[in-house]
């Protein structure tokens, strides 16, 4: 069984969209996505600088729109299931039929706008935690007021709070992880310090019309198949101020039967997850065009027809 996989922030890199502007419509995709949200994504995908697209409010746009139109170069593709990491549940949400591109690309501009606003109020960040048990790691950020914002699975969680509170952490490890890297991002998201986004990407959800899912839809706050549009959406706005259990997500999989999963552009991040935590479990990356063939023939091989 095939899972398609959408990346969260951080995943952006300065250029990541160039190569994919050769194929044929993207860069017409792309403008008019552009025009829909008043943000000049094919700029941001090309040739804005690190700390351009580190921007809250123009990463998570660009995020999702780099996974929409390298998901449809893929051409036809009917996936066993579908999950994305934070802001990524956004762009799953398209894969499974709850919002289309239009909708959710309105609805990620409120968020990446409201999740920066509350990210200025204190100054924040995310750090991740390679190796260690996670209920030793847990219980030691919570003994530093930090949030384990992401429970990613394969030994990897993600703290987050203010830059005070991971200083501290870079000076004092939980014990057993071997390294504390800092993430490139702009708050301490899905934690208390988004509570203030929550409402107004409540109002914004509130606008639209979400259809109920057409393949399983694994969402991020409990690793669960959700089969209604409206709670779908709920979780979308709830889950900013929430942890991410991409763990869960990932037994969810391994549960469905999981025997290939490919992550779209740009992708690495979720993959590198599932190649220590699903054994055995093919996996690809869509990084550029230049990896849709290879993904072409797995989905051939563990696609639904």
């Amino acid at each position: 069984m095939l899972v398609l996989v959408a990346p969260g922030q951080g995943a952006q890199t300065p250029g990541f969209l160039t190569p994919w502007l050769d194929l044929p419509g993207v860069e017409d995709r792309l403008r008019a996505l552009s025009m829909a949200i008043d943000l000049d994504l094919v700029h941001y995908g090309t040739n804005a600088d690190a700390d351009e697209i580190r921007d809250t409010a123009i990463a998570q746009p660009l995020l999702v729109a780099a996974g929409l139109v390298s998901a449809a170069a893929l051409g036809d593709v009917t996936p066993g299931a579908v999950a994305g990491h934070s802001v990524g549940e956004i762009t799953a949400a398209v894969f499974a039929g709850v919002l289309d591109d239009t909708a959710a690309l309105g609805l990620v501009r409120r968020r990446g706008l409201a999740m920066a606003d509350a990210a200025a109020i204190t100054e924040t960040g995310m750090s991740a935690l390679l190796g260690g048990d996670p209920d030793v790691s847990v219980a030691h950020l919570e003994k530093l007021g930090l949030t384990p914002a992401n429970i990613n699975g394969a030994g990897q969680i993600v703290a987050a709070g203010t830059l005070e509170q991971l200083a501290a952490l870079n000076e004092d490890k939980p014990e057993g992880v071997r390294k504390v890297v800092p993430l490139k991002v702009a708050g301490a998201f899905h934690t208390r310090h988004m509570a203030p986004a929550v409402e107004s990407l409540a109002k914004a959800a509130a606008e639209l019309n979400p259809a109920d899912p057409t393949v399983r839809y694994v969402s991020n706050k409990d690793g669960q198949a959700v089969s209604a549009g409206a709670e779908i959406l709920d979780r979308l706005v709830g889950q900013v101020a929430n942890p991410v259990r991409w763990d869960l997500c990932m037994e969810t999989f391994k549960e469905l039967g999981v025997t290939a999963i490919v992550e779209v552009s740009p992708g690495g991040t979720l993959v590198g997850l599932a190649k220590r935590a699903l054994p055995g479990v093919k996996t690809l990356a869509l990084k550029t065009p230049d990896d849709l063939d290879a993904a072409r023939e797995l989905i051939a091989e563990h696609g639904v027809a």
